[in-house]
């Protein structure tokens, strides 16, 4: 791995960890795009680029998430029931997700991860209707349904889930927008574990995976970003808390329209 790639990694953890803390995300939407674009660089063939990027990130997301979800925790707004029950049943559910992203064409992966994220930032963009209620939804068996997407999601696309989670909190569970960012990052950091065992898994023994990998997982790169982002989550944690939701709304709304469209191309 050339100083360029090293550098631009270690750049990339620091936007990953203050938008993991900050939006409730893991920050795949980050260090997916740049990864895949390392992994090409160092002549590593597409297929196996896109895989290891997916399963670097979600390796990446675990420790980034805990951190801001310790943050977020420290301000009283994390609902950890929630977060157990819908990070537990999609725990279960990333491992099949990444299971059929292993299985599926590199080329696929990138326009399914485009327009999954795509279609969350149209619908976030839709005002709400129906009725309004002061208490989010309270039901444990909607909690566990709920993570079932979430995970599916994380596991094919390398996504933690927050991309998908914050919506289904705020949309559907009708949390208010810091407890459901504040959730989100716990929910992630669960189901993330799922879709790390299966791209560990699913790359052992796997040629043209390059030096320091353990399957569909580059550890070099792991170092490299997790070192900066998990400092960073504190930073974007506490952040959150000082900005208003509609602005944090919108934030979000903008981040998955430009990693959708990045990575379907519109900016190559």
């Amino acid at each position: 791995m050339a100083t360029a790639h090293i550098a631009t990694l270690l750049a990339a953890g620091v936007g990953v960890g203050f938008a993991s803390g900050l939006l409730g995300v893991g920050g795949a939407f980050i260090m997916t795009p740049i990864q895949y674009m390392v992994y090409i660089n160092m002549g590593i063939p597409a297929d196996i680029a896109i895989r290891l990027a997916f399963g670097t990130s979600l390796m990446v997301i675990l420790p980034t998430a805990a951190s801001g979800a310790w943050r977020h925790n420290r301000e009283g707004v994390v609902w950890w029931k929630t977060a157990i029950i819908m990070g537990g049943s999609g725990l279960a559910t990333a491992f099949g997700g990444a299971t059929l992203a292993i299985h599926l064409p590199g080329a696929a992966l990138k326009i399914i991860f485009g327009i999954v994220v795509l279609a969350i930032g149209v619908r976030m963009l839709i005002p709400k209707t129906g009725r309004v209620s002061d208490e989010p939804e309270s039901r444990p068996w909607l909690w566990a349904v709920c993570g079932i997407p979430v995970g599916f999601i994380s596991g094919l696309t390398g996504l933690g889930g927050g991309v998908l989670a914050v919506p289904i909190l705020t949309e559907l569970l009708r949390f208010k927008m810091h407890q459901a960012i504040a959730t989100s990052v716990a929910i992630v950091m669960i189901t993330s574990i799922g879709g790390i065992i299966r791209y560990i898994l699913g790359g052992l023994g796997v040629p043209g995976l390059p030096e320091y990998s353990i399957g569909y997982v580059h550890m070099l790169s792991w170092a490299l970003l997790a070192g900066t982002s998990i400092g960073m989550a504190q930073v974007g944690a506490r952040t959150a808390h000082r900005l208003p939701a509609r602005q944090l709304r919108y934030i979000f709304i903008g981040v998955t329209f430009y990693m959708g469209l990045r990575m379907l191309g519109v900016f190559d």
